[in-house]
């Protein structure tokens, strides 16, 4: 069997762009995230990965390329990965490249220049692409250009329910080739015909028959879920679109089929609006079976107000969706594990790419490097312990050695 082509996670949250690159036939070798709990949950889903957790203007190229050899990887990299956030595009006003709420865009670029890995994957909101923003998409380009990228143009905005995804989701991407290297080129969307689009009851019906938890996500037995049709690619084992991902040794149970408890009044509020609306007062989308679902937001830390994005209703039950429901509409498969709580849970969803859309462009990249995928081999994994995904803070911080302070902890709403 053949080694995998070798892909670098930079930004990489729980993991949703590195389970897309693995299932395109990808070793995920490092992977570099700043949230200490986010990065547990990459490193129990990724136990192979070397996951840093680390500020990334903190981390040198020389430490990735020193973790590569010390997991036996080559340092000839095929693939750097990641969407850097970019919190000037919120913003009205002119941002150029030299903004320095973009600095996370220059840390990006640093390790690409001097990796030089043959490929990259640049993943960002549409708004870097649109308006105002637009000058810094094009001083970006250059920069690629500078340090000898090509890049596919023109540059795309990408809907992952195109490609089969039962959420409406949209991501400008960037594709870079070196110069030295066969170009790489975006995925062409699914046919359109009526396999075109996943609805959101052909991601999730099978779990509306079971009692979501509210307190003790005590897990649902594989035989009481129906793995068929566009639901094969959840199965508790790699299969479908997963296929070629690595086994991991995780229980025969199905867990985060957890929600929230509600109030008999927003029951009704709920259970009277008709699906395809919004809720008047929470203003809560709610799902259509036959429709696609919104785009799934994660919300945001204490210090910007402890926000909790809104998460919609369930298409035929009064109650919003529970975090198993929610990773299923972002094509998570049920072996994949969060954290344990629904605030952790939604969050780590909601940041993620969805993995769909990475293996797709992934398969773009093999394709470019002229890879055979027959000629992957498929490990079994080690068991990772089940009481990481459980850890707080400043459990998760003192896992990996740093304070835990880095990043504001939650502060209870009133």
């Amino acid at each position: 069997m053949k080694e995998r082509p070798i892909a670098i996670d930079l930004f990489a949250g729980c993991g949703g762009m590195s389970l897309g690159l693995e299932a395109a036939g990808f070793d995920v070798a490092v992977a570099v995230e700043f949230d200490a709990v986010h990065a547990l949950v990459h490193h129990f889903n990724f136990p192979y990965c070397n996951t840093i957790c680390k500020d990334i203007s903190q981390v040198k190229s020389t430490e990735i390329i020193d973790s590569l050899k010390l997991k036996g990887y080559s340092t000839e990299v095929d693939l750097i990965a990641g969407g850097p956030p970019c919190q000037g595009f919120s913003h009205i006003g002119k941002r150029q490249i030299d903004d320095p709420r973009n600095a996370l865009v220059f840390e990006y670029l640093r390790l690409v220049s001097e990796i030089r890995p043959k490929y990259f994957l640049f993943e960002n909101v549409p708004g870097i692409g649109t308006g105002k923003h637009q000058q810094f998409l094009e001083e970006l380009m250059i920069k690629f250009a500078s340090i000898g990228y090509r890049i596919q143009k023109p540059i795309k905005i990408i809907d992952a329910s195109e490609y089969g995804a039962p959420q409406k989701r949209k991501r400008l991407i960037i594709i870079g080739s070196r110069e030295d290297v066969t170009w790489a080129k975006y995925p062409e969307i699914n046919c359109d015909n009526v396999d075109k689009f996943t609805t959101v009851s052909e991601a999730i019906s099978d779990l509306e028959k079971i009692e979501a938890f509210t307190n003790t996500d005590k897990g649902i037995a594989i035989a009481n879920l129906e793995y068929v049709g566009k639901r094969k690619k959840y199965c508790i084992k790699p299969s479908d679109i997963f296929a070629l991902c690595h086994l991991r040794q995780v229980n025969p149970i199905v867990y985060g089929h957890i929600g929230s408890v509600h109030t008999q009044t927003s029951i009704e509020r709920f259970a009277n609006t008709e699906p395809g609306t919004v809720e008047p007062k929470s203003r809560f989308f709610k799902l259509a079976a036959n429709g696609l679902c919104n785009t799934l937001r994660a919300g945001t830390n204490s210090d910007k107000g402890a926000y909790t994005a809104p998460r919609p209703i369930h298409y035929s039950l009064p109650r919003c969706i529970t975090v198993r429901e929610a990773a299923r509409l972002h094509v998570f498969p049920d072996w994949f594990q969060f954290h344990r709580t629904i605030w952790h849970g939604f969050r780590q969803i909601g940041n993620a790419v969805i993995p769909l859309l990475s293996k797709k462009l992934g398969s773009s990249v093999i394709d470019a490097l002229g890879e055979k995928t027959t000629k992957f081999k498929c490990l079994t994994l080690e068991k990772m312990p089940e009481e990481l995904l459980s850890y707080n803070r400043s459990q998760a911080s003192a896992y990996w050695g740093i304070a835990d302070n880095v990043i504001p902890k939650r502060k209870p709403l009133v």
